[in-house]
């Protein structure tokens, strides 16, 4: 273990685990926040004080005036949407001097989200199920080493001769690729200068500041956008993002080394849901899983999506705490299991006759296995004001325990419901 006080949240599944709020209910004690990769495609959704706070890109951490957030370099950043969204947050009263964004992080900008929207409509029924946020193309254009970075727009002369090297080439993919409308440059260049120069203020090299924070022994926390099985490598590739939602990927993005960390704890919920396309073992295409969908209230923050619902999945939190090396979970939305007679937890698969325990690389093959599930006898008490393990009904207490045997790694959180009050430790 290291000797820092440092804890890296990720999503145990496919996202939407409920990491806002653990975030939430971390950053209370928390002196940093830190988000390093992803982009305005993830959504947190957080009740506090009686108030809902949607956020998109600015860490949990800003609901509290002695935390401090980062938006690290492995980040995308549209700037548009991020003035929009801390424009929001300061009329709803918050305090966003404590925010600072990277000024390495790379930038969206109008062909981005083009691009993301045309070719996504481009694949007909081959479609990845991407957010059409410009998150992809934006990642692309930083691989090929041709994209701008915050310390780019943010100057004047810089950003427009970036934007001249790259607009002619742009308008000719969009307009021959897929033949979509030639961007307006004067229009962008301009609207574009005026969302870097509010954005300008917040924009530091934010590793120096992450470092000293670390060393001084402060608590820093790092959040997690979408999920494990989203993970660009790890993930059920091509239906993933575009960046690592895996432990490792808080450092690389953040620009900090491994043995910074001393915790990792994965969110996943009672049940799997996934939004978008791709392989689902689990996923309840029945009344059942839409009672799941109806009660778990699954619709998506970001992209206004319901979520497809299924039985929980050990084999996929197994493959989660080994990549991530998790130290403990977090599960999230136990309530919404409630009054359902049998629950089920997919053990292992079954693929072509033969009992698969680990999760399966060629997402050709895993599309053709099948689960093996263990059956659990349900409850019917409402367990939505229970403040500890203890209050639990017998069978959510069962469930619960056969979690932690089934993926070998220990449960330190439950969520019983929507609000930061609704969550105890074990």
């Amino acid at each position: 273990m290291s000797k820092y006080n440092t804890t890296v949240l990720v999503g145990a599944q496919w996202g939407d685990e409920g990491k806002g709020k653990i975030a939430d209910i971390l950053a209370e004690n928390a002196d940093m926040i830190v988000r390093a990769q992803g982009g305005n495609n993830a959504g947190h959704t957080i009740i506090a004080n009686g108030k809902t706070f949607k956020l998109h890109l600015v860490p949990s951490g800003i609901l509290y005036p002695n935390c401090d957030c980062i938006i690290g370099m492995g980040t995308v950043i549209d700037p548009k949407a991020l003035t929009e969204e801390i424009k929001a947050l300061v009329k709803l009263g918050l305090n966003l001097s404590r925010l600072k964004i990277d000024l390495r992080a790379h930038v969206i900008l109008p062909y981005h989200i083009e691009q993301d929207i045309l070719s996504e409509t481009a694949l007909n029924n081959l479609k990845i199920g991407t957010t059409k946020k410009g998150i992809g193309p934006a990642y692309m254009d930083k691989t090929k080493r041709s994209g701008i970075r915050m310390c780019d727009i943010i100057d004047p002369l810089t950003f427009k001769q970036k934007l001249e090297q790259t607009w002619e080439y742009k308008n000719k993919y969009l307009t021959q690729m897929y033949d979509g409308t030639k961007l307006d440059f004067t229009k962008t260049l301009n609207e574009y200068r005026e969302y870097a120069q509010f954005l300008k203020p917040y924009a530091i090299d934010t590793t120096i500041l992450l470092y000293k924070t670390i060393v001084s022994g402060k608590s820093v926390i790092f959040e997690g956008a979408q999920g494990t099985l989203l993970d660009l490598d790890v993930g059920t590739y091509p239906f993933v993002t575009s960046s690592h939602p895996v432990a490792g990927g808080a450092c690389v993005g953040s620009g900090i080394g491994p043995t910074f960390i001393n915790s990792v704890l994965g969110i996943a919920k009672a049940y799997t849901t996934r939004v978008g396309a791709g392989p689902f073992i689990t996923e309840l295409d029945d009344d059942l899983g839409r009672h799941i969908q109806e009660v778990g209230q699954e619709i998506g923050t970001t992209t206004g999506r319901s979520r497809r619902c299924g039985w929980l999945d050990a084999v996929i939190l197994r493959f989660a705490a080994r990549v991530n090396g998790l130290t403990s979970l977090a599960i999230n939305k136990l309530d919404t299991l409630t009054n359902i007679p049998v629950l089920k937890i997919a053990t292992s698969y079954n693929f072509k006759n033969q009992v698969i325990d680990d999760f399966v690389a060629d997402v050709n093959q895993l599309q053709h296995c099948t689960p093996i599930y263990r059956d659990f006898e349900g409850w019917t008490q409402d367990i939505r004001q229970c403040k500890s393990f203890k209050e639990l009904p017998k069978n959510a207490k069962l469930y619960l325990q056969a979690i932690q045997e089934l993926t070998q790694c220990p449960i330190s959180m439950v969520g019983v419901g929507p609000s930061r009050e609704q969550c105890f430790y074990m």
